[in-house]
């Protein structure tokens, strides 16, 4: 061991590799406590917990590599995209955890939420307002009942690991809970649809892509403004900016 490893880091956690372990340091302990049950109930590979002492947990490194990232290519096979999705179904047919997750807020709430980010984004001009309106109008499409599942919350490919064609863990599940199960495959494919074919041929049945397509534009129109103000960019190649451009 002759570094320390910033994975990521802003106001709320950060997360540190030291050699074979990862170190999570989270000022909100609830999500701490979110992440350990959610990871002991998954039906899905998890990264190994080594110890908790508030506010760290740490956790053994997993095999193989993460499918890609949002706004950078993917090296993943389809088989290696179809594997994700057959593990994220299983997630999603598991018995229900007790905690309602992100994506299980009401529909007013959302509504509410996607009124004032949209307000937000075209009154201090970080997006044109032709751009905002209609990926509102896509947005909407998310926004109606659905039967609760088991979700991560915050399915970003980065967050999924293979080797070879075979998924070896799932990470980050302190977002997870009571959710939209299509909000999960929209995240996970978020900036990469071309994989999306090979993860519902995985997943192993029919979704309505309609929706799929609005929680696209509904995840980045909310995530606009949070991303910028922690230090990320959402107007970089791939990224949020270019899923809301790509519905025009």
């Amino acid at each position: 061991m002759d570094e320390v490893n910033v994975v990521v880091a802003h106001s709320e956690r950060v997360t540190l590799r030291v050699g074979d372990v990862f170190l999570k340091v989270d000022a909100d302990q609830a999500r701490i406590d979110a992440e350990v049950e959610a990871m002991g109930l998954a039906p899905v590979p998890t990264p190994e917990i080594l110890w908790r002492k508030p506010p760290v947990l740490a956790l053994a490194a997993l095999a193989g590599t993460t499918l890609g990232r949002l706004g950078g290519p993917s090296a993943g096979s389809p088989e290696a995209w179809a594997a994700a999705g057959a593990a994220i179904r299983k997630l999603h047919d598991a018995p229900l955890p007790p905690r309602l997750g992100r994506a299980r807020r009401s529909i007013a709430a959302l509504a509410a939420e996607l009124d004032e980010e949209c307000e937000w984004l075209v009154t201090n001009g970080i997006l044109p307002a032709d751009l905002v309106t209609r990926n509102r109008q896509i947005a909407e499409g998310a926004l109606r009942p659905w039967t609760p599942a088991f979700t991560h919350g915050d399915l970003q490919i980065a967050h999924v690991f293979t080797d070879g064609d075979e998924v070896t863990g799932i990470i980050d599940w302190s977002e997870a809970g009571q959710g939209d199960a299509l909000y999960d495959l929209a995240t996970f494919t978020l900036g990469h649809e071309e994989h999306l074919a090979d993860v519902i041929a995985g997943y192993g049945t029919d979704v309505d892509l309609g929706v799929i397509q609005a929680w696209w534009s509904l995840r980045s129109l909310l995530g606009v403004r949070w991303l910028t103000e922690h230090g990320f960019d959402p107007s970089a190649p791939g990224c949020e900016v270019d899923v809301l451009r790509a519905r025009m």
